[in-house]
């Protein structure tokens, strides 16, 4: 029992993977079924099994990338040899390692601009990432990195557009940044512009102390 359980959970993993590729690469209408299963090496009635059909499939996706956001908002906020703005960085830097590198966070990218999807932005990756981001300005306040008169919400709404923005605009040939790059570049402009002196006096002799590791991604 426990051998086809685990092989039940491997071939769903499968198709949640081969299902993020396709979705990342054709979008949503135009993603094939049958490429699907061909990426995921599974039969269809396996995958019917597992899913009761595309939007139940691409559902799927969209909650492994909100397990992503977590996993990467909650190994950051519990950092506490690090000031919270500095784990901000860290945590921003590793979700665009992510959005460069995992499949599954560049197919919920994919899809939540699809018609289909559009209102999961309001319950996916988006959402977990901007209260980790609020929680961290309200930190930054209060150890004085951020100046008194900082509005948590303000920050967070201006950094979270920002992002987003960022990676819409990286695909032009604009600037030629990698999207790491221009993430950071958008947590110093706005972090930098509500910062107390003594934190910018810091950070202009030692910069960031932590950036994300691609090794950190599987965990």
């Amino acid at each position: 029992m426990a051998r086809q359980q685990e092989r039940a959970r491997r071939t769903r993993a499968a198709i949640i993977r081969s299902a993020a590729v396709e979705f990342g690469k054709s979008g949503y209408a135009a993603a094939s079924l049958n490429r699907i299963l061909e990426g995921s090496r599974a039969t269809k009635g396996a995958m019917y099994f597992h899913f009761d059909s595309k939007e139940d499939l691409a559902r799927a996706v969209l909650e492994a990338a909100v397990e992503r956001y977590r996993a990467t908002t909650e190994r950051w906020l519990a950092r506490t040899d690090l000031g919270p703005l500095d784990v901000l960085h860290g945590m921003i830097d590793e979700i665009a390692l992510r959005l460069e590198h995992d499949i599954i966070i560049q197919a919920e990218f994919r899809l939540i601009i699809e018609p289909e999807f559009f209102s999961d932005v309001h319950s996916g990756g988006g959402r977990i990432l901007a209260r980790a981001t609020r929680m961290l300005a309200t930190r930054a306040v209060e150890h004085k990195q951020l100046r008194l008169d900082a509005d948590a919400d303000r920050f967070t709404r201006t950094l979270t557009a920002a992002l987003a923005g960022q990676r819409y605009s990286v695909d032009l040939p604009i600037g030629g940044l990698d999207l790491r790059t221009r993430f950071t570049e958008a947590l110093e402009v706005i972090a930098e512009s509500m910062a107390t002196p003594e934190w910018l006096d810091e950070f202009r002799r030692t910069g960031w102390r932590a950036e994300a590791r691609l090794e950190d991604l599987d965990s």
